[in-house]
């Protein structure tokens, strides 16, 4: 299918970002192996990625979001996005950590946001900024965020990272929305669409749903999953493996399929 493929589709978990070294938050206590302050807290990921600490607690909120933009900064892509790349594939995610754009991807489609812009509390406007000049320091025993925290830079009140939350009414969609607007636009210029699922599982299905919709009329889906790697009514082939080892592994026989066909 790759190899035939007029375009890539690629809809991308947070599974994506493992082999990169990045924690999986699988259950509260994947979460609480990544993050053992919260284990002592008691603190579960949903609660913590709740826009209400924002206002209720500022440095609590902060703590947790500043720790892991730090740690997205300083994560290197796995080799398998670059295999990505090669086949010039676009990309749909729910990840908000910008591992994408950090191997040269363009135009990605974030449809959670990204921890990499800034949106104000409130918000005062729908204005949405980079992050890249915000450095929050975090005290590791608390893991609450030492002040001064980044601020809008138009009402001066706090700023937030430009992540869709758990019951969110805040968020500012725009740069997603014009991201997925584009994708959109893009899937009905292209023939012969190919989609590969990597890292997706069905705990939040969103990029689960985008898959099967983008592959619903060919069937032409590929999904790679070590733990729920099932294709419904046989829509699709199955691989139960992790992204680095998949992408390799697809790549080398892609690419001897182009040498010998």
């Amino acid at each position: 299918m790759i190899s035939g493929a007029g375009a890539v589709l690629v809809c991308a978990g947070a599974g994506m970002g493992v082999d990169s070294g990045l924690p999986d938050f699988r259950g509260d206590h994947g979460f609480w192996r990544a993050y053992p302050p919260y284990a002592r807290l008691g603190l579960r990921f949903e609660q913590l990625a709740d826009p209400v600490h924002f206002v209720d607690d500022p440095a609590l909120a902060w703590g947790f979001y500043g720790h892991r933009l730090d740690l997205y900064r300083r994560t290197q892509p796995h080799a398998g996005f670059a295999v990505l790349r090669s086949w010039g594939a676009r990309v749909f995610t729910s990840n908000v950590d910008g591992q994408f754009q950090r191997a040269g991807f363009t135009g990605v489609a974030e449809v959670h946001g990204s921890i990499h812009h800034l949106q104000c509390v409130e918000p005062c406007t729908d204005d949405v900024w980079p992050a890249d000049d915000v450095v929050v320091r975090v005290d590791p025993e608390t893991m609450r965020a030492v002040p001064p925290l980044p601020a809008c830079r138009s009402c001066g009140g706090l700023a937030r990272p430009n992540i869709l939350m758990f019951g969110d009414w805040s968020w500012v969609p725009g740069p997603s929305r014009r991201a997925l607007d584009d994708l959109t636009a893009w899937r009905r210029s292209v023939r012969d669409l190919v989609v590969l699922e990597v890292g997706a599982g069905l705990a939040v299905p969103t990029v689960r749903r985008q898959a099967e919709l983008a592959s619903a009329a060919s069937g032409a889906l590929i999904r790679v999953n070590p733990r729920e790697p099932e294709v419904r009514h046989g829509r699709g082939v199955s691989l139960p493996m992790g992204a680095a080892a998949a992408l390799a592994e697809l790549d080398r026989l892609t690419g001897r399929a182009r040498r010998t066909g």
